[in-house]
């Protein structure tokens, strides 16, 4: 893919700029600028700022983004760098990036934790796991806290303990003005209420305050590959059992091709397969009798299902998802899991141009709902499903034909869909009034010129303010 032109920013205003951060300051035709430029997603490294900020603290971001509005510079936020529209990385503007401020502290007693801005999830599992304890994380280790959790953040816990933005309780936020202010129940509620779930859109998060639970070490974890002629009958079985499904248990089809571990029969490595993929929190002896309706199916492919540390499902598929990938997602909200929805899924899934192609729908429900509409900026919670086409590959050439195949198969599906989506999986810059929905879009607004009405941070789902 052809690179971008930077007009390189004046030497001396660089000067300027690393004599105020303590972090280090990269620019193009800096020895490490391709080393620190790329962001997780491949399919955005045709990006090239004319800065990067490597922030160590919150007087750093202030200073970046002080330098950022003095030159008119645009303005992309770098947590965990996972961003699958590529909202982490921008063209001859600035990253203000968070990675060097991965700092996680727990308190065992009052089981939250202190995490930096640019800790990844495999940093606060480290960390909490000590203790027995762990919040709402990504699916994937290396994802960001910060994009994850401002975002919603589905998680394994969820059902039990929330999205990972129910579990936010704290946060301190450099705004666009370049105030350092603190979010709570007792310190600007309306922020905090931004915060779970609307996104960057309202400032830069350099500490988040997290709620955690007891769980594991140990939990009852796994996967179960079916072949895929049993993509509809495995879908079916999934529609029944998930709304009496304990809550200690989150579950998700995943219509996929079959990944070459060595646990599973050499024959099926790289044909299309539908794996049931689950975490219980409940007692590890009580796990196979909730995963038993699928056995029943018949013979598995290969059965993973077992005890196993919480800290081995966190990064379960981390190496099919390296630094580097391609990645696009396409996602929707679904009103039910009819007969008509699994019979379209199923071409979609046989059909689909490469092997990353994956169609993953999401067990909702549990905790979920239990919080009420509007209490959060999370756009919607009475779903049951949430499909996801996951469409990841190497070949820049390869990028038309992932992308549109992801497009339709949620365009397919429209008429089961509740019309919203989640944020996160999202490769897209989508409409974020659509998105939300007119009621919450209102307040997200109301707090958009509040804090932003410059739109300053505007690389995101972004809520556009009234004088935008």
């Amino acid at each position: 893919m052809a690179q971008a032109t930077v007009t390189p920013l004046d030497g001396a205003l660089l000067t300027q700029l690393r004599e105020e951060l303590r972090g280090e300051v990269v620019a193009p035709g800096d020895a490490d600028y391709d080393a620190v430029r790329p962001i997780w997603n491949g399919a955005h490294d045709d990006r090239r700022p004319a800065v990067i900020a490597r922030c160590t603290g919150a007087a750093d971001v202030i200073a970046a983004l002080r330098f950022a509005r003095e030159h008119d510079l645009d303005v992309a936020v770098r947590g965990g760098a996972h961003s699958i529209a590529g909202f982490s990385t921008c063209d001859g503007g600035m990253v203000i990036d968070l990675s060097p401020m991965r700092t996680v502290d727990v308190d065992p007693e009052a089981r939250t934790a202190w995490v930096g801005g640019g800790a990844v999830w495999a940093d606060v599992d480290h960390e909490t796991q000590a203790h027995g304890l762990a919040t709402t994380g990504g699916l994937i280790s290396t994802t960001g806290v910060a994009g994850f959790t401002l975002g919603g953040g589905i998680g394994w816990l969820m059902r039990k303990h929330g999205l990972a933005c129910d579990n936010l309780i704290g946060a301190d936020v450099v705004t666009a003005d370049g105030r350092l202010v603190h979010a709570s129940d007792e310190d600007d509620r309306d922020l905090l209420w931004g915060l779970r779930g609307g996104g960057g859109n309202f400032g830069i998060v350099t500490r988040f305050e997290l709620q955690l639970h007891p769980v594991g070490p140990t939990v009852f974890a796994g996967a179960m590959f079916h072949p895929a002629d049993r993509d509809a009958e495995l879908l079916e079985r999934f529609r029944e059992w998930a709304p009496s499904a304990p809550d200690e248990i989150t579950a998700f089809v995943d219509l996929t091709t079959c990944p070459p571990l060595p646990m599973i029969p050499a024959e099926w490595h790289g044909r299309k397969v539908a794996a049931f993929v689950a975490l219980s929190v409940g007692p590890v002896d009580e796990g196979d009798g909730l995963v038993q309706p699928f056995r029943d199916l018949g013979e598995p492919i290969a059965d993973l299902f077992g005890p196993m540390p919480y800290r081995t499902m966190q990064t379960l598929v981390d190496p099919l998802w390296p630094k580097g990938v391609h990645a696009y997602f396409k996602a929707t909200n679904l009103a039910r899991l009819d007969d008509r929805l699994i019979e379209t899924l199923v071409p979609y899934h046989l059909e689909a141009p490469g092997p990353g192609c994956e169609l993953h729908v999401h067990q909702m429900g549990g905790a979920l709902g239990r919080v009420r509409e509007g209490q959060t900026a999370f756009g919607e919670r009475s779903m049951p499903f949430v499909l996801n086409a996951v469409a990841g590959w190497q070949d820049p050439t390869q990028a038309d034909a992932h992308r549109t195949w992801a497009r339709q198969a949620i365009g397919a599906v429209a008429g089961a869909s509740t019309g919203r989506a989640y944020v996160n999986f999202l490769g897209d810059a989508d409409d974020a009034n659509i998105l939300y929905g007119d009621q919450l879009y209102g307040r997200l607004r109301d707090l958009k010129d509040r804090l932003d009405p410059d739109n300053v941070f505007r690389l995101n789902q972004n809520v556009r303010p009234t004088t935008a």
